[in-house]
């Protein structure tokens, strides 16, 4: 299967030295375990890296400032093209960035939904009192999009460590105006989910136990109601391996996560049933591999060098030791852990 034989080198920006850990192919050859798409029901679409916040766990590298990185509108065309092309895919996942800062996630909403495609909104909360933003919270709700909120945790504190200050206060505001339209009340079809991950650099708790935490805390002190709550590993590439890397702490996670190697949690890591499409169009097996510029199956494809997505099918999945971050403990995906605990 593809692999990166330079180890961590070029999926971190830290420098961390080879050797830290077993490299993640030789674990699952050692434990009998192969990475392969038998099939594709998930498309996860990354608009671009604008985004309106900075935060210190950002794999993305997203920002402010990142302008220039931002899908068009042809390649935006020729993805909901293509999306036509394989039967198989329920769902469009759209990330970020802030994916609603991107002038084509309208028209790209209102094109999957018309065709009855599951569609999910990775929303950081804070969009959604920016200037110019204010009509995302309403369009959202009358495109039945499912909503993938951020809040890693349920205190002040914490939020505005990891993501800025005054981020908690605004995603509080947030929170409460998707309650305010139907999503995550009981019976309604406005799917809310929260996103938490750790704020240093540990595995999650779990995910069940914490869910109640935070439906209990919400909901007392700000009347809050959700779905339910998706516990993800940070990966350790880009922005957040420099992080750990500036306090001595990068080798140690990485340690952390081949240690905590979950073999049931490999057989069921998500890029085993999605592909991820950059924002210039190239294409991955997962949304980590895309930002350190790993690309399916080894081989640079574009949406314009390929006639279907069902060409990925039945294909082996490219990978690095960033994986371990995935696969440890309950494993983890854009859906959260993979295994129960």
């Amino acid at each position: 299967m593809p692999s990166n034989p330079s180890s961590l080198l070029p999926v971190i920006d830290a420098g961390l030295p080879t050797g830290v850990v077993e490299p993640f192919g030789q674990r699952l050859s050692r434990t009998g375990t192969s990475l392969v798409r038998h099939t594709l029901t998930e498309l996860q679409i990354n608009l671009g890296k604008l985004c309106n916040q900075t935060c210190t766990h950002c794999h993305v590298d997203a920002g402010p400032t990142k302008k220039r990185e931002n899908m068009d509108a042809k390649t935006a065309d020729r993805i909901i093209e293509l999306s036509q092309t394989c039967e198989s895919i329920t769902t469009v996942d759209l990330t970020g960035g802030a994916p609603e800062m991107n002038a084509n996630f309208r028209r790209m909403v209102e094109s999957f939904r018309s065709r009855g495609l599951r569609v999910i909104d990775r929303c950081n909360l804070t969009i959604l009192s920016e200037t110019g933003f204010e009509w995302v919270a309403d369009f959202l709700a009358n495109q039945q999009v499912e909503v993938v909120a951020s809040l890693p945790c349920y205190l002040e504190d914490n939020v505005d460590g990891q993501r800025g200050r005054g981020v908690f206060g605004r995603s509080i505001d947030g929170l409460l105006k998707l309650n305010s339209l139907g999503f995550g009340q009981q019976g309604s079809s406005l799917q809310l989910d929260l996103v938490f991950n750790p704020t240093g650099p540990s595995l999650p708790p779990n995910q069940t136990t914490l869910e109640a935490d935070y439906k209990r805390e919400l909901k007392s002190r700000y009347g809050i109601e959700f779905n339910r709550l998706l516990a993800i590993t940070n990966i350790p590439i880009r922005r957040y391996a420099t992080f750990l890397h500036k306090r001595g702490k990068l080798a140690s996670y990485m340690t952390l996560l081949a240690d905590n190697y979950n073999s049931a949690a490999a057989e069921q890591v998500m890029c085993k049933s999605l592909v991820s499409i950059g924002w210039d169009g190239e294409i991955y097996d997962c949304d980590f591999n895309q930002m350190i510029d790993m690309p399916i199956g080894g081989e640079t494809q574009t949406v314009w060098s390929i006639d279907s997505l069902q060409e990925f099918v039945d294909r082996p999945i490219s990978i690095a030791d960033h994986c371990y971050g995935c696969t440890a403990g309950a494993g983890s995906s854009c859906s959260g852990a993979v295994v129960a605990e």
